[in-house]
């Protein structure tokens, strides 16, 4: 299951916003609809973000425009995940666009992959793993980071089980990740948000495996909730892991400086179409939350697992050297 296809010069998407109960597509003939796509969320998860703008890029090029004002339109697109902003400026320093964008697509693939063969050490036979909102194939070309990591642990044969919370105010636990486990039948298991905790206190729960918007040398933002989790993880004694890939990671930047976005009321105010507050209710929308390293049992990788105790040095690293 491919989010994303290159047909004909232009973008396939599938529409996340339909599913559950649809499968359908959205095709962008022009970078404005991959800036669309993005704002509206048919295209999601901070890897698919990233390849979808490597390829509105191009969408860009053959439209004729001028390549920086494409750039700056795109990212500002949305603020938070840093795969947008690095895709973007890959694709403006290489001297064929879509050669560079069809290379991050296959990339995309190959690194989940490796990410899913290094994090499925950490998955031990029996295992129930919960997952906060969806860093699966459809939050990347395909395979994905924290269920990709699920997928090689129960294709090695281990007996697993996940757990989805659902994921407010979008519901991408609910609706996506439920529906990735449901179709290569993965047992799995939706919750309330509110249930986390209690499950971990009760021993329910033997791993958390979460996705990254972005990761520094202080620790990662992901989806707004995650912070709850990590928490509870802390407390229960429940080993926390990050599935991100080394695009995702920022080493020029505090964790706390990176911009979080807040997105609009209605998101908060409706959900399944039905208004479920009072008029008039005020509300904040965050999309995004940090959650500090010391939370943090371990980063998967494509190039192996990093302890936290690590992080500065692995940062220095990578900003110096090719890791």
């Amino acid at each position: 299951m491919k989010t994303m296809e290159w047909k004909d010069n232009k973008l396939v998407l599938i529409d996340q916003t339909k599913l559950p109960d649809e499968l359908t597509y959205f095709t962008c003939e022009s970078y404005e609809d991959v800036i669309l796509a993005i704002k509206t969320m048919i295209v999601r998860g901070a890897p698919a973000i990233g390849v979808a703008a490597a390829f509105g890029m191009v969408l860009g090029e053959l439209a004729g425009e001028n390549s920086q004002k494409v750039a700056k339109e795109i990212k500002a697109s949305r603020p938070t995940a840093i795969n947008l902003f690095w895709a973007v400026d890959r694709v403006l320093a290489s001297d064929d666009f879509l050669k560079e964008a069809l290379d991050m697509y296959k990339e995309d693939i190959d690194t989940n992959l490796a990410i899913g063969r290094h994090g499925a050490e950490v998955i031990l036979d029996g295992d129930t793993i919960l997952t906060h909102c969806n860093a699966g194939a459809l939050a990347c070309v395909d395979y994905g980071t924290a269920l990709g990591v699920v997928r090689s642990a129960y294709h090695e044969g281990k007996d697993i089980n996940v757990i989805c919370d659902e994921t407010r105010p979008l519901g991408q636990g609910a609706r996506l990740s439920v529906w990735e486990m449901q179709q290569e039948k993965i047992p799995v298991k939706l919750i309330p948000d509110v249930a986390a905790g209690y499950l971990m206190q009760q021993g329910e729960i033997n791993k958390v495996v979460i996705g990254a918007d972005r990761v520094a040398h202080d620790g990662i933002v992901n989806k707004i909730g995650s912070l709850m989790v990590a928490l509870s993880a802390k407390r229960f004694h429940v080993p926390f892991y990050v599935a991100a890939p080394l695009s995702t990671f920022d080493h020029d930047i505090s964790i706390y400086d990176t911009e979080i976005e807040e997105r609009s009321s209605e998101e908060v105010i409706h959900y399944g179409g039905c208004r479920i507050c009072p008029k008039d209710t005020e509300v904040r929308n965050p999309a995004f939350d940090i959650v500090p390293k010391d939370l943090i049992t371990g980063i998967i990788t494509e190039k192996g697992i990093i302890d936290p105790d690590k992080f500065n040095e692995f940062f220095q690293k990578l900003k110096y050297e090719d890791v």
